[in-house]
């Protein structure tokens, strides 16, 4: 698209009114035009910038994040996607804030609140835990605009929870639909779609613990947009059954497939798009949940001897190239959330084969640069009543975010 009044009239075929002043907890929480929405916002914001144009909608304010696992890709996303629009951010460090010593979530959620725009967390660790967690911080700081405490209420952005990515797997899905849709036009690109075979398949990993939540949001959402999901894993490593029926309750609406099968070579063949990904089983994600809560050291490292072993039962669920040519022509896009356990590189044997992740590298690092974008997009639909009307504002005005760009 060449300027911004193109996203903006897409925009205006979409009904997206309620997702201002709103948080973003999971994706099949929202309809199918709200997510359009993100995704057109989220374009339109990398337009202006390709174009050297700010666009900054915050003079000050106050992005706060909450990481309870490591991560790389996620946190610079965030703070890159609060920059974008004009946020400061602060990092909110438990071991070092009063949370160490028993605050509860309504007093941490409302002193971190007062100038915060929008509050992003990673809690992806603890089944039945992170997502709680997020909405108990919403209800915490909705009181407090309510009270009269916050000035406003900050939007909850989820960077990973314990049941679905949607910062992730919402960027894996622009990045399918501009990689396979074939069209600007975003409705066209979608129904291109349609039909295309996703292979979500578990894959090898030396370590253990890898949350579900990657998994879980891919057959959560690319289902909704008529895409054939096939899900595959070693018998053991089922996901939650509640976002199982997510999957084909939207297979239901969209006349799309979701299949299961503890074959990889059945899920790969041939399939457009491959995303092999290692995660925990849930049953054990769930004990481990527990040993965490009654401070069992001694069973949490018991647990993880049996899932190293166990794994290791599965050393052959490795994307390989002979695995890469049964797919659709041969030439599947392939797929990662990062990083990837690359086999005789990052580990002696993991998920991939380095000769296949080497030839995705570019297309990898593409599918990792949409995540700023669709982060700043929910903020943008958060916080701009009007975001048709701020969008060619910001055009129009077209300040340099980059002086010395010419």
């Amino acid at each position: 698209m060449s300027n911004v009044k193109q996203f903006t009239k897409a925009l205006d075929k979409l009904n997206f009114e309620n997702m201002y002043d709103g948080d973003f907890l999971l994706t099949w929480e929202k309809t199918d035009d709200e997510v359009k929405a993100v995704f057109l916002v989220a374009d339109a914001l990398r337009h202006l910038r390709e174009n050297n144009i700010s666009s900054k909608i915050f003079k000050s304010g106050l992005g706060v994040s909450l990481f309870r696992d490591n991560s790389t890709r996620t946190r610079f996303s965030f703070g890159s996607a609060c920059n974008l629009l004009g946020l400061a951010v602060q990092d909110l460090d438990e071991g070092k804030s009063q949370i160490a010593h028993g605050e509860t979530v309504r007093e941490t959620a409302n002193m971190i609140s007062f100038m915060a725009d929008v509050i992003g967390i990673r809690d992806d660790m603890y089944i039945g835990k992170g997502n709680t967690y997020m909405r108990e911080v919403v209800e915490a700081v909705t009181l407090g605009n309510e009270a009269g405490v916050l000035e406003q209420k900050p939007t909850l952005v989820n960077l990973q929870c314990d049941i679905d990515h949607p910062t992730q797997c919402m960027a894996d899905m622009l990045h399918v639909i501009h990689e396979i849709g074939g069209s600007d036009d975003i409705d066209e690109a979608i129904a291109n779609l349609k039909g295309k075979k996703v292979a979500m398949t578990w894959a090898y990993s030396p370590s253990y613990g890898k949350p579900l939540s990657v998994p879980q949001g891919v057959i959560g959402l690319f289902t909704r947009f008529g895409m054939d999901v096939t899900l595959a894993h070693p018998k053991g490593y089922e996901v939650m059954d509640e976002v199982a029926a997510v999957a084909k309750a939207n297979c239901e609406a969209s006349g799309a497939k979701f299949t299961v099968t503890n074959d990889m070579a059945e899920a790969f063949k041939d399939a457009d798009v491959v995303y092999p990904k290692s995660w925990a089983p849930f049953s054990a994600m769930e004990k481990r949940t527990n040993l965490y809560a009654e401070g069992d050291s001694d069973g949490i490292k018991a647990l993880e001897k049996v899932l190293l072993a166990q794994n290791a039962e599965h050393k052959d669920w490795e994307c390989t190239e002979e695995l890469m040519a049964l797919t659709k022509d041969g030439k599947a896009l392939y797929m990662h959330c990062l990083p990837a356990d690359i086999t005789g590189v990052s580990c002696d044997e993991g998920e991939v084969e380095a000769s296949v992740f080497d030839r995705y590298r570019d297309p990898l690092y593409k599918e990792a640069s949409f995540k700023p974008y669709i982060i700043a997009a929910m903020i943008f639909l958060a916080k701009v009543k009007d975001p048709q009307k701020v969008l060619k504002a910001l055009e129009s005005k077209g300040k340099d975010r980059w002086i010395g760009k010419e």
